[in-house]
């Protein structure tokens, strides 16, 4: 079974990593970059839809609105990024929202803030990559016929790139990161100097539809409503900011100075990028519709259900450079790549967070331990797992899934920013020096500022798109939450249980006797080395013990045993309905009944074998006792193994993959062998 799983394990995430060599895989902020701050800036391809998608529910007399809306989207970006700077200098640890939340607002506000995050984590990965595939699909038909197929894909070999380690997938990521920015940069350039110099007419594909708006002449209390769900809805531009206050132990040191520089970059980047495409949108005269097929109208009639809408980076690039042109080719695929690769933000948020909470018992230890190539395997692949599933449910349409968006980030952008204000009043209560309190108050003001915006937002958001589908997400919410206090609860209790007392206790009185029973089906090398093994414990008590399911085969043990007198006495227990662990356990239960002091030792030899599909025909009785066992006060079990010749043959074979050199390495010489060579070249 070793060699069918290790030799796959190792061509898809490379060979295991020692864990001194976790240094080398921090990473420096060029890295750090695309792979923190993926998910807001490739958020610039689908936010600025999102955007006019609502506003044409009022018809394109709305559209003049975008503006406005794109200011106040841009307002929020930069207090919440100028916020942040102040958590990744205050908690650099990387527990992030959740670790702020926790020590100034108590557990259940940091239980909160995790739970939204683990939440919006997962629908980063489902909303990015469903938006991926349709970017792509509108270039490749068997996509878009198998949008599910195609998408739990993405995640798979999303998950391998991530398993494989933060550093090399970064190194992956970087380059379709930069070229999206550069593309989107020069399209923003070349757009302008058509515009402005050569007075160019610039028509987006959709610029002669008419848009058959649903609730026309919108005005008072409904516009307001329709522009705030349009701000909230370009307020997915803001996923992900958190997550490099979540990363900081990532960075190469110093670790808060650089992941503080990198969000100030990724902040700068993504509202340049997201206010160069509104405005290029519409300039070019962008038309979107949430129903396309029934409200865009070409020459008065409907486009029909056959009709794809591009996104609205697709249609301003088309407009921009052209149909097909060089240009138009390369940010189309850089667009698509990146947005698949935007959920790598998540992938790297989501395990470090759950390894954090495994840490403080509110999630399950293995999500604690870091995997062969010191990444949080555990981590990844239930992220991989809940988004695919998420994926599924949903179609991977993205325009459903975005309405469950960005409410879990809301809930920790607020309650985070709470937090650093109570931060801050804690530490000013105790400082004198002025020159650190005015940086304090500086400090305490940008949060205020931020948890009042960030709390606006939240309000506006729950309001706006609560029977959209927000519902789910603050179901799911609710659902982590509970799970992980009960996952907490039963962790104390146990922790509590198990507690080593300072006094005397029944656990450190030791047992009256030893009853020690050895089980025998026939007797073979097997059964006498355990009956050896028996023999050397210190046992008040020793006797061997069969169960007589066959007769024949029972009257044979026992003249077996008489032949060759066999010191120890020999017990039968009868078994009318053939079964054996049932037969067994009673007795054990008998022996404990009669003397509850006593201690029970059922010792069973076992066949070791070596191959996976050997283990189905040996040992199964054995594994179904011991589990049985398991549950009885007082009884102890211990297995005396046997070596057969395949476990020898399986040993020399690991011992064969142990010595195994990687290509090449023969002619360079082990690392450490080259190592001494180097050290000795320099002392000669």
């Amino acid at each position: 079974m070793s060699k069918l799983t290790d030799v796959p394990k190792r061509i898809l995430i490379g060979r295991a990593l020692r864990s001194d060599r976790l240094g080398e895989t921090l990473l420096p902020k060029r890295i750090a970059l695309p792979v923190f701050a993926s998910d807001p800036l490739s958020s610039v391809a689908y936010a600025p839809g999102e955007v006019l998608l609502v506003l044409s529910v009022a018809g394109v007399s709305a559209y003049h609105f975008s503006p406005w809306i794109a200011v106040a989207v841009v307002v929020l970006m930069f207090t919440v990024v100028a916020s942040y700077r102040q958590n990744v200098h205050a908690y650099p640890s990387g527990g992030g929202d959740y670790e702020v939340a926790n020590t100034n607002l108590g557990p259940k506000a940091g239980l909160t803030v995790a739970s939204a995050l683990l939440v919006d984590y997962v629908l980063t990965v489902a909303v990015s990559i469903s938006s991926g595939i349709e970017n792509l699909g509108s270039a490749v038909p068997f996509v878009v016929e198998h949008k599910v197929l195609c998408a739990i894909a993405v995640i798979v070999l999303l998950t391998l790139m991530n398993l494989r380690g933060v550093k090399e997938s970064g190194k992956l990521f970087a380059i379709p990161t930069y070229v999206f920015v550069a593309g989107v940069f020069i399209m923003m350039a070349w757009g302008s100097f058509r515009g402005f110099v050569l007075d160019d007419t610039m028509k987006a594909p959709t610029a002669d539809f008419e848009i058959n708006a649903e609730h026309e002449g919108l005005a008072g209390f409904a516009m307001v409503f329709l522009l705030l769900r349009a701000f909230s809805s370009g307020c997915a531009a803001l996923t992900g900011v958190e997550a490099i206050s979540n990363g900081v132990p990532a960075f190469r040191k110093p670790k808060s100075k650089n992941a503080a520089s990198t969000l100030a970059l990724m902040g700068a980047l993504a509202v340049t990028m997201f206010c160069g495409i509104i405005a290029l949108a519409m300039a070019t005269n962008v038309h979107m519709a949430e129903k396309p097929a029934k409200d865009l109208l070409e020459n008065g009639v409907p486009v029909g259900g056959d009709y794809v809408q591009n996104p609205v980076i697709s249609q301003v690039a088309e407009a921009v450079f052209g149909n097909g042109s060089f240009l138009f080719i390369v940010l189309a695929a850089a667009t698509a790549l990146v947005l698949f690769l935007a959920a790598n933000t998540a992938y790297n948020g989501f395990p470090l967070l759950g390894s954090i909470l495994a840490q403080d018992r509110y999630l399950p230890r293995q999500l604690h331990t870091r995997g062969d190539r010191l990444a949080f395997s555990n981590g990844i692949v239930l992220l991989a797992g809940a988004a695919a599933l998420l994926v599924w449910i949903y179609g991977a349409d993205s325009t459903r899934l975005i309405q469950l968006y960005i409410v879990g980030v809301f809930v920790s952008f607020t309650l985070s920013q709470i937090g650093m204000v109570r931060h801050w009043n804690r530490h000013l209560a105790g400082e004198r020096d002025q020159g650190k309190r005015r940086h304090m108050l500086r400090s305490r003001a940008i949060n205020a500022f931020g948890a009042f915006f960030t709390g606006l937002v939240l309000v506006v958001v729950l309001v706006t798109k609560f029977t959209h589908g927000a519902w789910v997400a603050l179901l799911g919410m609710c659902i982590f939450y509970a799970t992980m206090s009960a996952i907490r609860r039963h962790y104390d209790r146990v922790a509590e249980e198990i507690i080593a007392p300072e006094g005397p206790s029944d656990d450190d009185v030791r047992p009256s006797r030893v009853h020690s029973i050895v089980l025998v089906s026939k007797i073979h090398k097997p059964t006498l080395r355990a009956l050896a093994y028996a023999k050397l414990m210190r046992t008040d008590t020793l006797e061997a013990l069969s169960v007589n399911v066959d007769p024949d085969e029972t009257k044979a043990l026992r003249d077996e045993w008489e032949r060759r007198s066999i010191s120890v006495p020999l017990k039968v227990l009868d078994s009318p309905y053939r079964e054996v662990t049932r037969p067994v356990i009673e007795y054990v239960k008998s022996l404990r009944r009669e003397s509850p002091r006593d201690a029970v030792s059922v010792i069973i030899p076992e066949y070791v074998v070596g191959h996976w599909y050997e283990h189905l025909l040996h040992n199964q009785s054995a594994l179904r006792l011991k589990g049985r066992l398991l549950f009885t006060p007082g009884v102890m079990v211990t297995s005396v193994p046997y070596q057969l010749e395949s476990s020898e043959a399986a040993k020399r074979r690991a011992r064969r993959r142990q010595e195994w050199n990687a290509p090449g390495s023969v002619r360079r010489g082990p690392v450490e062998k080259r190592a001494k060579e180097k050290e000795s070249s320099k002392k000669g």
